[in-house]
């Protein structure tokens, strides 16, 4: 029987901030747990981790508990302070830190929180390892009443930064000769991409216009970002600008809009870029990675190019797992998380926008044109808030409403029901090709777990 980790899920430790497990005992001996495990596996090397956080009110606190729990045992914190999870990710590898942390919820509302642990490879850890932390939790002593101060090392930003750039200059060519600068919205969330923006389009000379770059510790993904991308969707209308993007909290994801305003998620940017890849001889594997909500109309779409599209559950973990273990170099989620594993092993809102704006350059077409053949299935994507996670199969309502939806449907369509990883939540994703046969399954599969374990 396979044994799952009890405080991580697919995107490590989530809560509310304060409350188990993100309150602060139970930080401060998260931190006392890792070090103890990065001291095990060591080998000699140096246990070393680098640390950096959202935009949150309550990211300096977890963090300064973490480093508190680390540095007890003797395990070293260098401190990023506020930046991106790619970024921790890219900085892991780079300078060869034993891991990387990361203070941060992601999309989720201010008042959560989450403590994200990367391997030295600057990705997500195995389930053995969680385990193996989740054991040693169990064993750690100390309270939480100390914080560790944290100096600022400003040094790691700017090298995240110069990778960006390095991206950029190397890549938007054309014919030998760089492209003129783009016309850019930039949507920040308020969120950890306020602090690198700024800092990379100074570093490139690229004007743009940027929102929700002004965090004030609560307004982090707040009728903003790639959850809300109305407004930049309409500022970029508004400005004819060449492209608009929205990045989450931490900026691992990243959606779009078109200069006429109209929005670009994850398969669409799949879309754009697999068959320039293909045509280039640089996709690897003649596929790309999505998930089980990845749009029956990207799969119909790659097939008539012929490339192929690999499913695996929900989570750019699992995304990153298939394309290493198929030897696949592109893959990605509607939401926006897209991972080039020749750039980077880490899902990255900027190098996303940064690998659209190559593309652009490349074929001298606009996201638009890019993207225009690919026609996505009707879909609705519903949440309900649950007060207990029962297992799906279980509960005979529920059961009988998504085994009618998928009768009704057959090959034509697709029901995926899922407790989320991150949240109290059941995502309902329903798609089919007449859009009020994918409304009524929607409706009645929502409200037939409402009725089982709704709040």
């Amino acid at each position: 029987m396979n044994v799952k980790p009890q405080l991580f899920g697919t995107d490590g430790v989530r809560g509310v901030a304060g409350e188990y497990p993100l309150d602060r005992e139970t930080v401060y001996k998260l931190g006392v747990a890792l070090g103890v495990v990065l001291r095990k596996h060591a080998y000699g090397r140096s246990s070393q981790v680098v640390l950096g956080e959202d935009t949150r009110e309550s990211s300096p606190w977890i963090s300064r508990l973490l480093a508190a729990g680390l540095e007890s045992g003797g395990t070293p914190v260098v401190y990023a302070g506020v930046i991106t999870t790619p970024g921790v990710a890219f900085l892991t590898r780079h300078h060869g830190f034993a891991a990387g942390i990361v203070v941060s919820a992601s999309h989720n509302p201010y008042y959560d929180n989450g403590i994200k642990v990367l391997s030295a490879a600057g990705i997500k850890l195995a389930v053995p390892v969680e385990l193996e932390i989740e054991r040693e939790l169990a064993e750690a002593r100390g309270n939480g009443t100390s914080e560790q101060s944290l100096g600022l090392e400003a040094s790691l930003l700017r090298d995240y930064v110069e990778l960006l750039a390095g991206l950029q200059e190397v890549r938007l060519v054309k014919d030998g000769s760089r492209v003129a600068p783009p016309r850019l919205v930039i949507d920040c969330a308020n969120g950890a991409a306020s602090r690198v923006v700024p800092q990379l389009l100074d570093r490139l000379g690229v004007a743009a216009t940027v929102l929700h770059a002004e965090p004030n510790g609560r307004n982090i993904n707040l009728n903003s970002g790639s959850l809300h991308p109305e407004k930049m969707a309409d500022e970029t209308r508004a400005q004819r600008a060449d492209l608009g993007v929205a990045f989450d909290g931490d900026a691992d994801r990243a959606i779009f809009a078109t200069p006429d305003g109209r929005t670009v998620d994850g398969d669409h940017v799949l879309y754009a870029v697999a068959p320039f890849l293909h045509g280039q001889g640089l996709l690897k594997g003649k596929a790309v990675v999505g998930t089980s909500m990845t749009n029956l109309g990207l799969e119909v779409a790659l097939a008539r190019l012929g490339i192929g599209l690999k499913r695996t559950a929900v989570g750019d973990k699992y995304v990153l797992e298939e394309m290493m273990r198929s030897g696949i170099n592109l893959g990605g989620e509607p939401s926006g998380h897209i991972i080039f594993s020749d750039v980077s092993l880490a899902g990255d809102g900027l190098i996303t926008m940064l690998e659209v704006l190559r593309v652009m350059a490349a074929t001298g077409k606009p996201l638009a044109a890019l993207v225009s053949e690919l026609k996505q299935f009707p879909q609705i994507i519903c949440n309900v808030r649950v007060r207990t996670k029962k297992p799906l199969d279980s509960l005979p309502r529920v059961a009988a409403a998504i085994e009618a939806c998928r009768r009704d449907f057959g090959a034509r369509g697709r029901a995926v029901v899922r407790y989320s990883g991150t949240e109290p939540l059941v995502r309902v994703m329903v798609e089919g090709e007449e859009a009020r046969d994918v409304e009524h399954h929607a409706a009645e599969i929502a409200g037939a777990i409402r009725d089982a374990v709704g709040v």
